[in-house]
């Protein structure tokens, strides 16, 4: 009966046949007539392969679904991917660069083609690799963002919120990427500190009588000034308020004017405003009515002619030389001509925010164009309320602050894109600029034709949707809205979300809003937001850091050689290829064992506090795995308990130990419901880790062995009772453990489950445990609990004086009360058995003990005499040795840190490892101190 558990565990072998299995059967399909259960998958980039973050927030949705799932409940976890516009074009543009092809020569139609080609072929990868990670999302229904029901339902919430007002076109500044030429949204620019410079330029007056120096950093938007702006309360420049300026080089007047934007401590305290191309500065030209002059291309190069959007305002002409540069180079042309005319000042060195692309890595422009827009206030309104209300719960509660925050001091919405692949924009254009939007083009027309009153050619707007705007309608799209559907109806509002902290105004919030709009209700009742996945130091993961984990290595396992090239593949820069090489193998001397989808779940749920980032080390992997091995072999000890059927059948006795494990059972049976349903995992897998390793394994096994032996003089019944008690505790707790352990918890479960006539497809629809505190029996718990510290006293003093496992003691006992007698005689076979004695004796109180090691349970003395059990002057010897040791191992450790240099110079967390080592080896000292001062009293 244990052929399949003969060998050691092995994850490969059982993860890839689970999940096949699990699949094929239709386990992850809601069923049942039990209350419904969902959740939405937030829908990874199609392009995208599995990374920690996702890796850690898909475990926490699993752990949900199959809970609720075994607990009855009609449970759906709706998964499907996002078209990831910016991401997909550039990378099948990449590919068509390789093979010599364009896009703009291809055409848009065959483009779109490609496109489609790429992502039937290879656009599921992620999907995969979550099925590795153990995923249990209903398959069958997976949707994506540009399916036809999805894109029949985008078209349909434009038009409408069109028809409302709510959707509109205009002229306004947007983050630019010159190099995929389109708009982009906050998310997809990320800023970071590098070196850059402030100028100092001389502005005459246009009076003739001096200048103004105004600092900048970007002084090619120069050319498009439309005026300089000081604090009016500045007592350097309040006279010069309401008096001109000549702008260098391009010879024009510009108003000097007072703001409250301009910091006085700033550069000179003169600000340049440009506002077609600074958002703070669109902000003041909107205050004062200045107009916007545009000076870019859509590829950040200096235009022929300044594009003017304004009154009243001569911009003048761009000087030739300076036409068709590209922006950083129209600076340096700048930058000599202000030096040849004496107006720069000086240059001093400014650290800068940049923000670059996340995809391009270009600098992103701010940038004056027409895009298409969502009114967002009248939606937010309504989006607070339901917060507000409790109709939505943000768990932990202190992101309710932050959602708050941002949604009062919401803007417009900027949803277009200049992009072929997406839901290109229901919107037509006349003749003469009037536009059309229309669920089809043939509605349009006939909207057209009855404008003009003949028919006329019309002209599709070439720019497609942001891809945030069809995942805010994720939660009733995939459900088959527009259509009234029945998944509609019973899984609409959803349960609960799951997603990190960086995404509330992108998706949540937004989510919230379309719900709201067009449903009726909130998308889902609960808001889980967790923190973001970081290396063992705290420190973001990211590739130029070489720290960058794959979930898929740690599951598989891989060699130091292909961990290396994979983190430098791709770096363009050698001494970062190099630096991140020398990392990877301190690091990982022998790369990354294979440690199995369960090992990295259970890390995981462990490391997932409420709302704080987690540092994810893989010595916590490798401890679980560990946990894995654990729970294999203590399974693999029940079943060869049973020799056949009728070591199970008959009357069974529940001595003391299956009274207290089946009430451990039950109380971690409610700890980790409890903590579940409170989304405290990191709660439930230290109940789960405590009750296997220790309450189960470590203690109830042991306690088992005698009794199945027989050491105890045990009876049929009483043994027929404990055999029982390894599989039915085990079978449950493989149930509880189920949902982070997946794999494993399956391969044994259908190993375990048929030994106690427990049947079922998997144990992925077998009945979750709910605790019977009934169950617990007070008496039980308090024996078993002094029995466990009597033997690991024993085990304590063997450890303590180098006693070796197997040699016979002798035990003394003295004091305690009634209860330490009776406990004493009543499971002495348990003492003798596991404390290994060869006697066991009381003395009376008062009695003088001869010398022994001391142990106190309570008001109990444990006492082994050491006479004759060890060398006393061997073992002062090897104690002094020892101290010798930890002695020179601390004035190393001391020494290195009391250099200063050590101090400043060393990596904070290198400097926190040697603070820990002197901890570690202070704790030592005193434990050696103790073990020689109780030699010394033999």
């Amino acid at each position: 009966m244990t052929d399949a558990l003969d060998r050691p565990f092995a994850p490969a072998e059982i993860e890839a046949q689970c999940y096949a299995r699990w699949e094929a059967r239709g386990l992850f399909q809601p069923a049942g007539d039990g209350a419904p259960y969902c959740i939405m998958l937030p829908p990874p980039n199609v392009t995208g392969t599995l990374h920690m973050g996702h890796a850690f927030q898909d475990t926490l949705m699993d752990i949900l679904t199959r809970v609720h799932r075994m607990r009855g409940e009609r449970t759906l976890w709706q998964p499907g991917t996002d078209h990831a516009g910016i991401a997909t074009q550039m990378l099948v543009e990449r590919q068509l660069a390789q093979a010599g092809e364009d896009r703009q020569r291809m055409g848009r139609s065959a483009f779109l083609a490609r496109v489609w080609q790429w992502r039937h072929e290879s656009g599921g990868h992620i999907t995969r690799q979550m099925r590795r990670l153990g995923a249990s999302c209903d398959w069958s229904r997976e949707r994506f963002t540009l399916d036809r029901g999805l894109s029949r339902a985008v078209t349909e919430v434009f038009v409408r919120l069109h028809d409302e007002g709510l959707i509109y076109r205009g002229k306004r500044l947007v983050n630019w990427d010159p190099v995929l030429r389109t708009a982009v949204s906050d998310l997809e620019v990320v800023s970071e500190a590098e070196q850059g410079s402030l100028w100092h330029i001389r502005y005459p007056l246009s009076n003739g009588n001096g200048t103004l120096v105004v600092a900048t950093t970007r002084p090619e938007t120069l050319l498009g000034d439309v005026a300089v702006a000081v604090h009016p309360e500045d007592p350097r420049y309040a006279a010069f308020i309401g008096k001109t300026l000549r702008l260098p080089i391009m010879d024009r007047e510009i108003p000097i004017i007072g703001d409250d934007h301009v910091d006085p401590a700033f550069g000179s305290g003169c600000v340049k405003i440009t506002p077609a191309h600074d958002f703070n500065d669109y902000q003041v030209g909107q205050r004062h009515g200045l107009a916007l002059l545009n000076i870019f291309t859509p590829d950040a190069r200096i235009r022929d002619h300044i594009e003017v959007f304004g009154d009243n305002v001569i911009a003048g002409d761009i000087p030739e030389d300076l036409r068709g540069l590209d922006r950083y180079a129209a600076r340096k042309q700048i930058l000599a001509l202000l030096e040849a005319e004496n107006l720069l000042e000086r240059t001093d060195e400014h650290p800068l925010m940049v923000p670059r692309g996340d995809r391009s890595q270009a600098v992103i422009e701010p940038y004056l164009t027409d895009q298409w827009y969502v009114r967002v206030a009248p939606l937010a309104e309504p989006a607070i309320r339901a917060v507000e209300e409790g109709r939505i719960r943000f768990v932990p509660e202190n992101w309710n602050k932050t959602y708050f925050d941002w949604m009062q001091r919401i803007e417009d919405w900027c949803i277009s894109r200049q992009l072929w692949w997406g839901h290109q924009i229901p919107a037509w254009y006349g003749p003469d600029g009037k536009i059309f939007v229309a669920r089809r083009e043939e509605e349009a027309q006939s909207e057209a034709t009855r404008h003009y009153g003949m028919p006329v050619v019309l002209e599709r707007d070439p720019d497609v949707l942001d891809t945030w705007f069809s995942s805010a309608l994720w939660p009733f799209t995939t459900l088959g809205w527009p259509e009234k559907t029945l998944d509609l109806a019973q899984f609409y509002p959803t349960s609960v979300l799951v997603t990190g902290f960086d995404i509330i105004f992108f998706w949540v919030a937004r989510m919230i809003m379309l719900g709201l709009r067009f449903m009726g209700d909130v998308p889902f009742r609960e808001v889980y937001v967790h923190g973001l996945v970081r290396d063992a130091e705290g420190q973001k993961m990211s590739k130029s850091k070489g720290n960058v984990l794959d979930p898929i290595d740690l599951i598989d396992g891989i060699s130091l050689e292909d961990l290396v090239a994979k983190r430098t593949r791709g770096l363009m820069q050698p001494q970062m290829a190099a630096k991140i090489e020398k990392a990877t193998r301190k690091e990982f001397t022998d790369g990354i064992p294979a440690f199995g989808a369960d090992a990295l779940r259970f890390t995981f749920a462990a490391l997932a506090t409420q709302g704080r980032d987690i540092k994810f080390d893989l010595k916590r992997v490798e401890g679980n795995r560990n946990f894995c091995n654990k729970l294999w072999n203590a399974s693999r000890f029940a079943l060869m308990q049973i020799q056949s059927s009728g070591d199970l059948e008959g009357e069974r006795a529940l001595l003391t130990p299956e009274r207290w494990i089946i009430g451990r059972l039950q109380r971690c049976e409610a700890a980790v419901n409890n903590a579940i349903d409170q989304y405290r995992f990191a709660d439930a897998a230290h109940a789960l880790y405590q009750f296997f390793w220790s309450d189960y394994c470590d203690w109830y096994i042991e306690l088992a062995k005698p009794v199945l032996r027989g050491d105890s003089a045990s009876t049929p019944e009483q043994q027929r009772g404990t055999r029982n008690t390894l599989l039915r505790v085990l079978e449950a707790g493989l149930r509880l453990m189920h949902p982070v352990m997946p794999f494993l918890t399956e391969a044994l479960w259908q190993r375990v489950a048929p030994m106690i006539g427990k049947t079922g497809d998997s144990i992925a629809l077998a009945p979750y445990p709910v605790a019977d505190l009934s169950r617990i029996d007070a008496q039980a718990d308090a024996d078993t609990e002094w029995l466990i510290a009597v033997i690991r006293a024993i085990r304590s003093v063997r450890g303590e004086m180098d006693i070796a496992p197997g040699k016979a003691l002798p035990l003394l006992l003295q004091g305690g009360d009634a209860s330490d007698r009776r406990r004493a005689e009543q499971y002495a076979s348990w003492i003798f058995a596991l404390g290994r004695l060869a006697r066991m004796d009381w003395l009376a109180s008062g009695q003088e003990a001869p010398p022994a090691a001391l142990q106190l349970v309570g008001d109990l003395r444990i006492l082994v005499p050491l006479a004759g059990v060890i060398d006393i002057t061997a073992e002062r010897a090897r104690l002094a040795r020892e101290q010798q040791r930890l002695e020179q191992d601390r004035a190393k450790t001391t020494a290195k840190l009391v250099q200063e240099s050590f101090r400043s110079r060393a990596p904070a967390a290198v400097v926190a490892r040697e603070e820990e080592r002197l901890r570690e080896l202070d704790a030592a000292q005193l434990q050696l101190a103790a073990q020689m001062q109780r030699l010394e009293r033999l």
